[in-house]
């Protein structure tokens, strides 16, 4: 085994890959543990912990991502925190499974996270048992999109998207910044936290349940990881032509209430990377809505 590591339960904190990485190890080791990959960008994994780790029958390790949660600051971190991408984030996944001393692992990504789920599985298929995620977001420009036409619903006012008029501006073999402009019209229309939280939840009382687990947790923070994301081309990312060349089985779990991922974004993961998909009359963080549903996918993504 890892001289840091012998396989029990515990808190860690260590330096992985250049990053001051926080996680929680909970479980007996056998199967291929599950490295739960939370979302955000820039979220952490304490609230997914806190309210379903319970039921999670196998080893799992609770990852707070580089610069997230209770792990360091990108700014301490040997890349620094204007060269974090996708690339860093998985490389980070790597480490963690050196470090846990594991032939396999189980990425298990959530919203943002899956990117990072699907792109180490692709990566990394020996090391891979499988991947599952859970309402992935894998095409950027598209959910600027939804999120536009979701703020000018909401404000009553025409949509427009502004990508027809930066593609007729643009030069021939340059792609506008559609992405972004997109995201930037749905943010002068409506907040983010106020057009996500309608976007993805299934009702007030799931909100109010993760907004009490977040302040029970003080755990709060993110946008620096969001900025350097963004700064790095992140609304104009568009995953699906990399699902095709996945080798390793792809499961989802969709909550038919969050419109930033159900129906569109789960449809490329399906199409793609011929995917299994459960779909859970629940939102973004279905644990929440019907915990023993979702219990239920999980493990029947885990063991079929």
């Amino acid at each position: 085994m890892n001289a840091e590591f012998n396989g029990a339960d515990g808190v860690y904190f260590e330096r992985l890959n250049g990053a001051d990485l926080h996680f929680e190890v909970q479980g007996e080791p056998g199967e291929p543990p599950i490295v739960f990959l939370h979302g955000g960008p820039g979220y952490n994994s304490y609230s997914f912990q806190a309210l379903f780790g319970d039921r999670i029958e196998r080893q799992v390790v609770f990852l707070d991502q580089r610069g997230s949660g209770r792990s360091g600051a990108l700014e301490d971190t040997e890349q620094g925190a204007d060269t974090l991408d996708l690339d860093t984030l998985v490389a980070d996944v790597e480490a963690l499974r050196d470090f846990l001393d594991v032939e396999q692992i189980v990425p298990l990504g959530h919203g943002f996270g899956a990117l990072i789920a699907l792109e180490y599985a692709r990566r990394h298929p020996t090391r891979t048992s499988r991947v599952i995620t859970v309402n992935p977001w894998v095409h950027f420009p598209d959910l600027a999109r939804t999120l536009l036409e979701e703020a000018s619903a909401r404000r009553g006012a025409p949509f427009t998207d502004p990508a027809d008029e930066l593609r007729a501006a643009a030069p021939e073999g340059q792609h506008p910044a559609v992405g972004g402009a997109r995201i930037e019209a749905a943010f002068a229309l409506l907040n983010a936290r106020d057009l996500l939280n309608a976007l993805q939840f299934r009702d007030h009382a799931s909100r109010m349940h993760l907004e009490f687990s977040d302040a029970e947790g003080q755990l709060i923070g993110g946008g620096e990881v969001q900025e350097a994301l963004v700064n790095q081309g992140l609304w104009e990312f568009e995953y699906p032509p990399f699902l095709a060349e996945l080798r390793r089985p792809v499961f989802v779990i969709a909550g038919a209430h969050d419109r930033t991922s159900y129906p569109e974004q789960v449809q490329w993961v399906a199409d793609l990377a011929d995917a299994d998909v459960t779909v859970l009359d629940a939102g973004h963080y279905p644990w929440l809505d019907d915990e023993d549903a979702f219990a239920e996918a999980l493990g029947d993504a885990l063991n079929r």
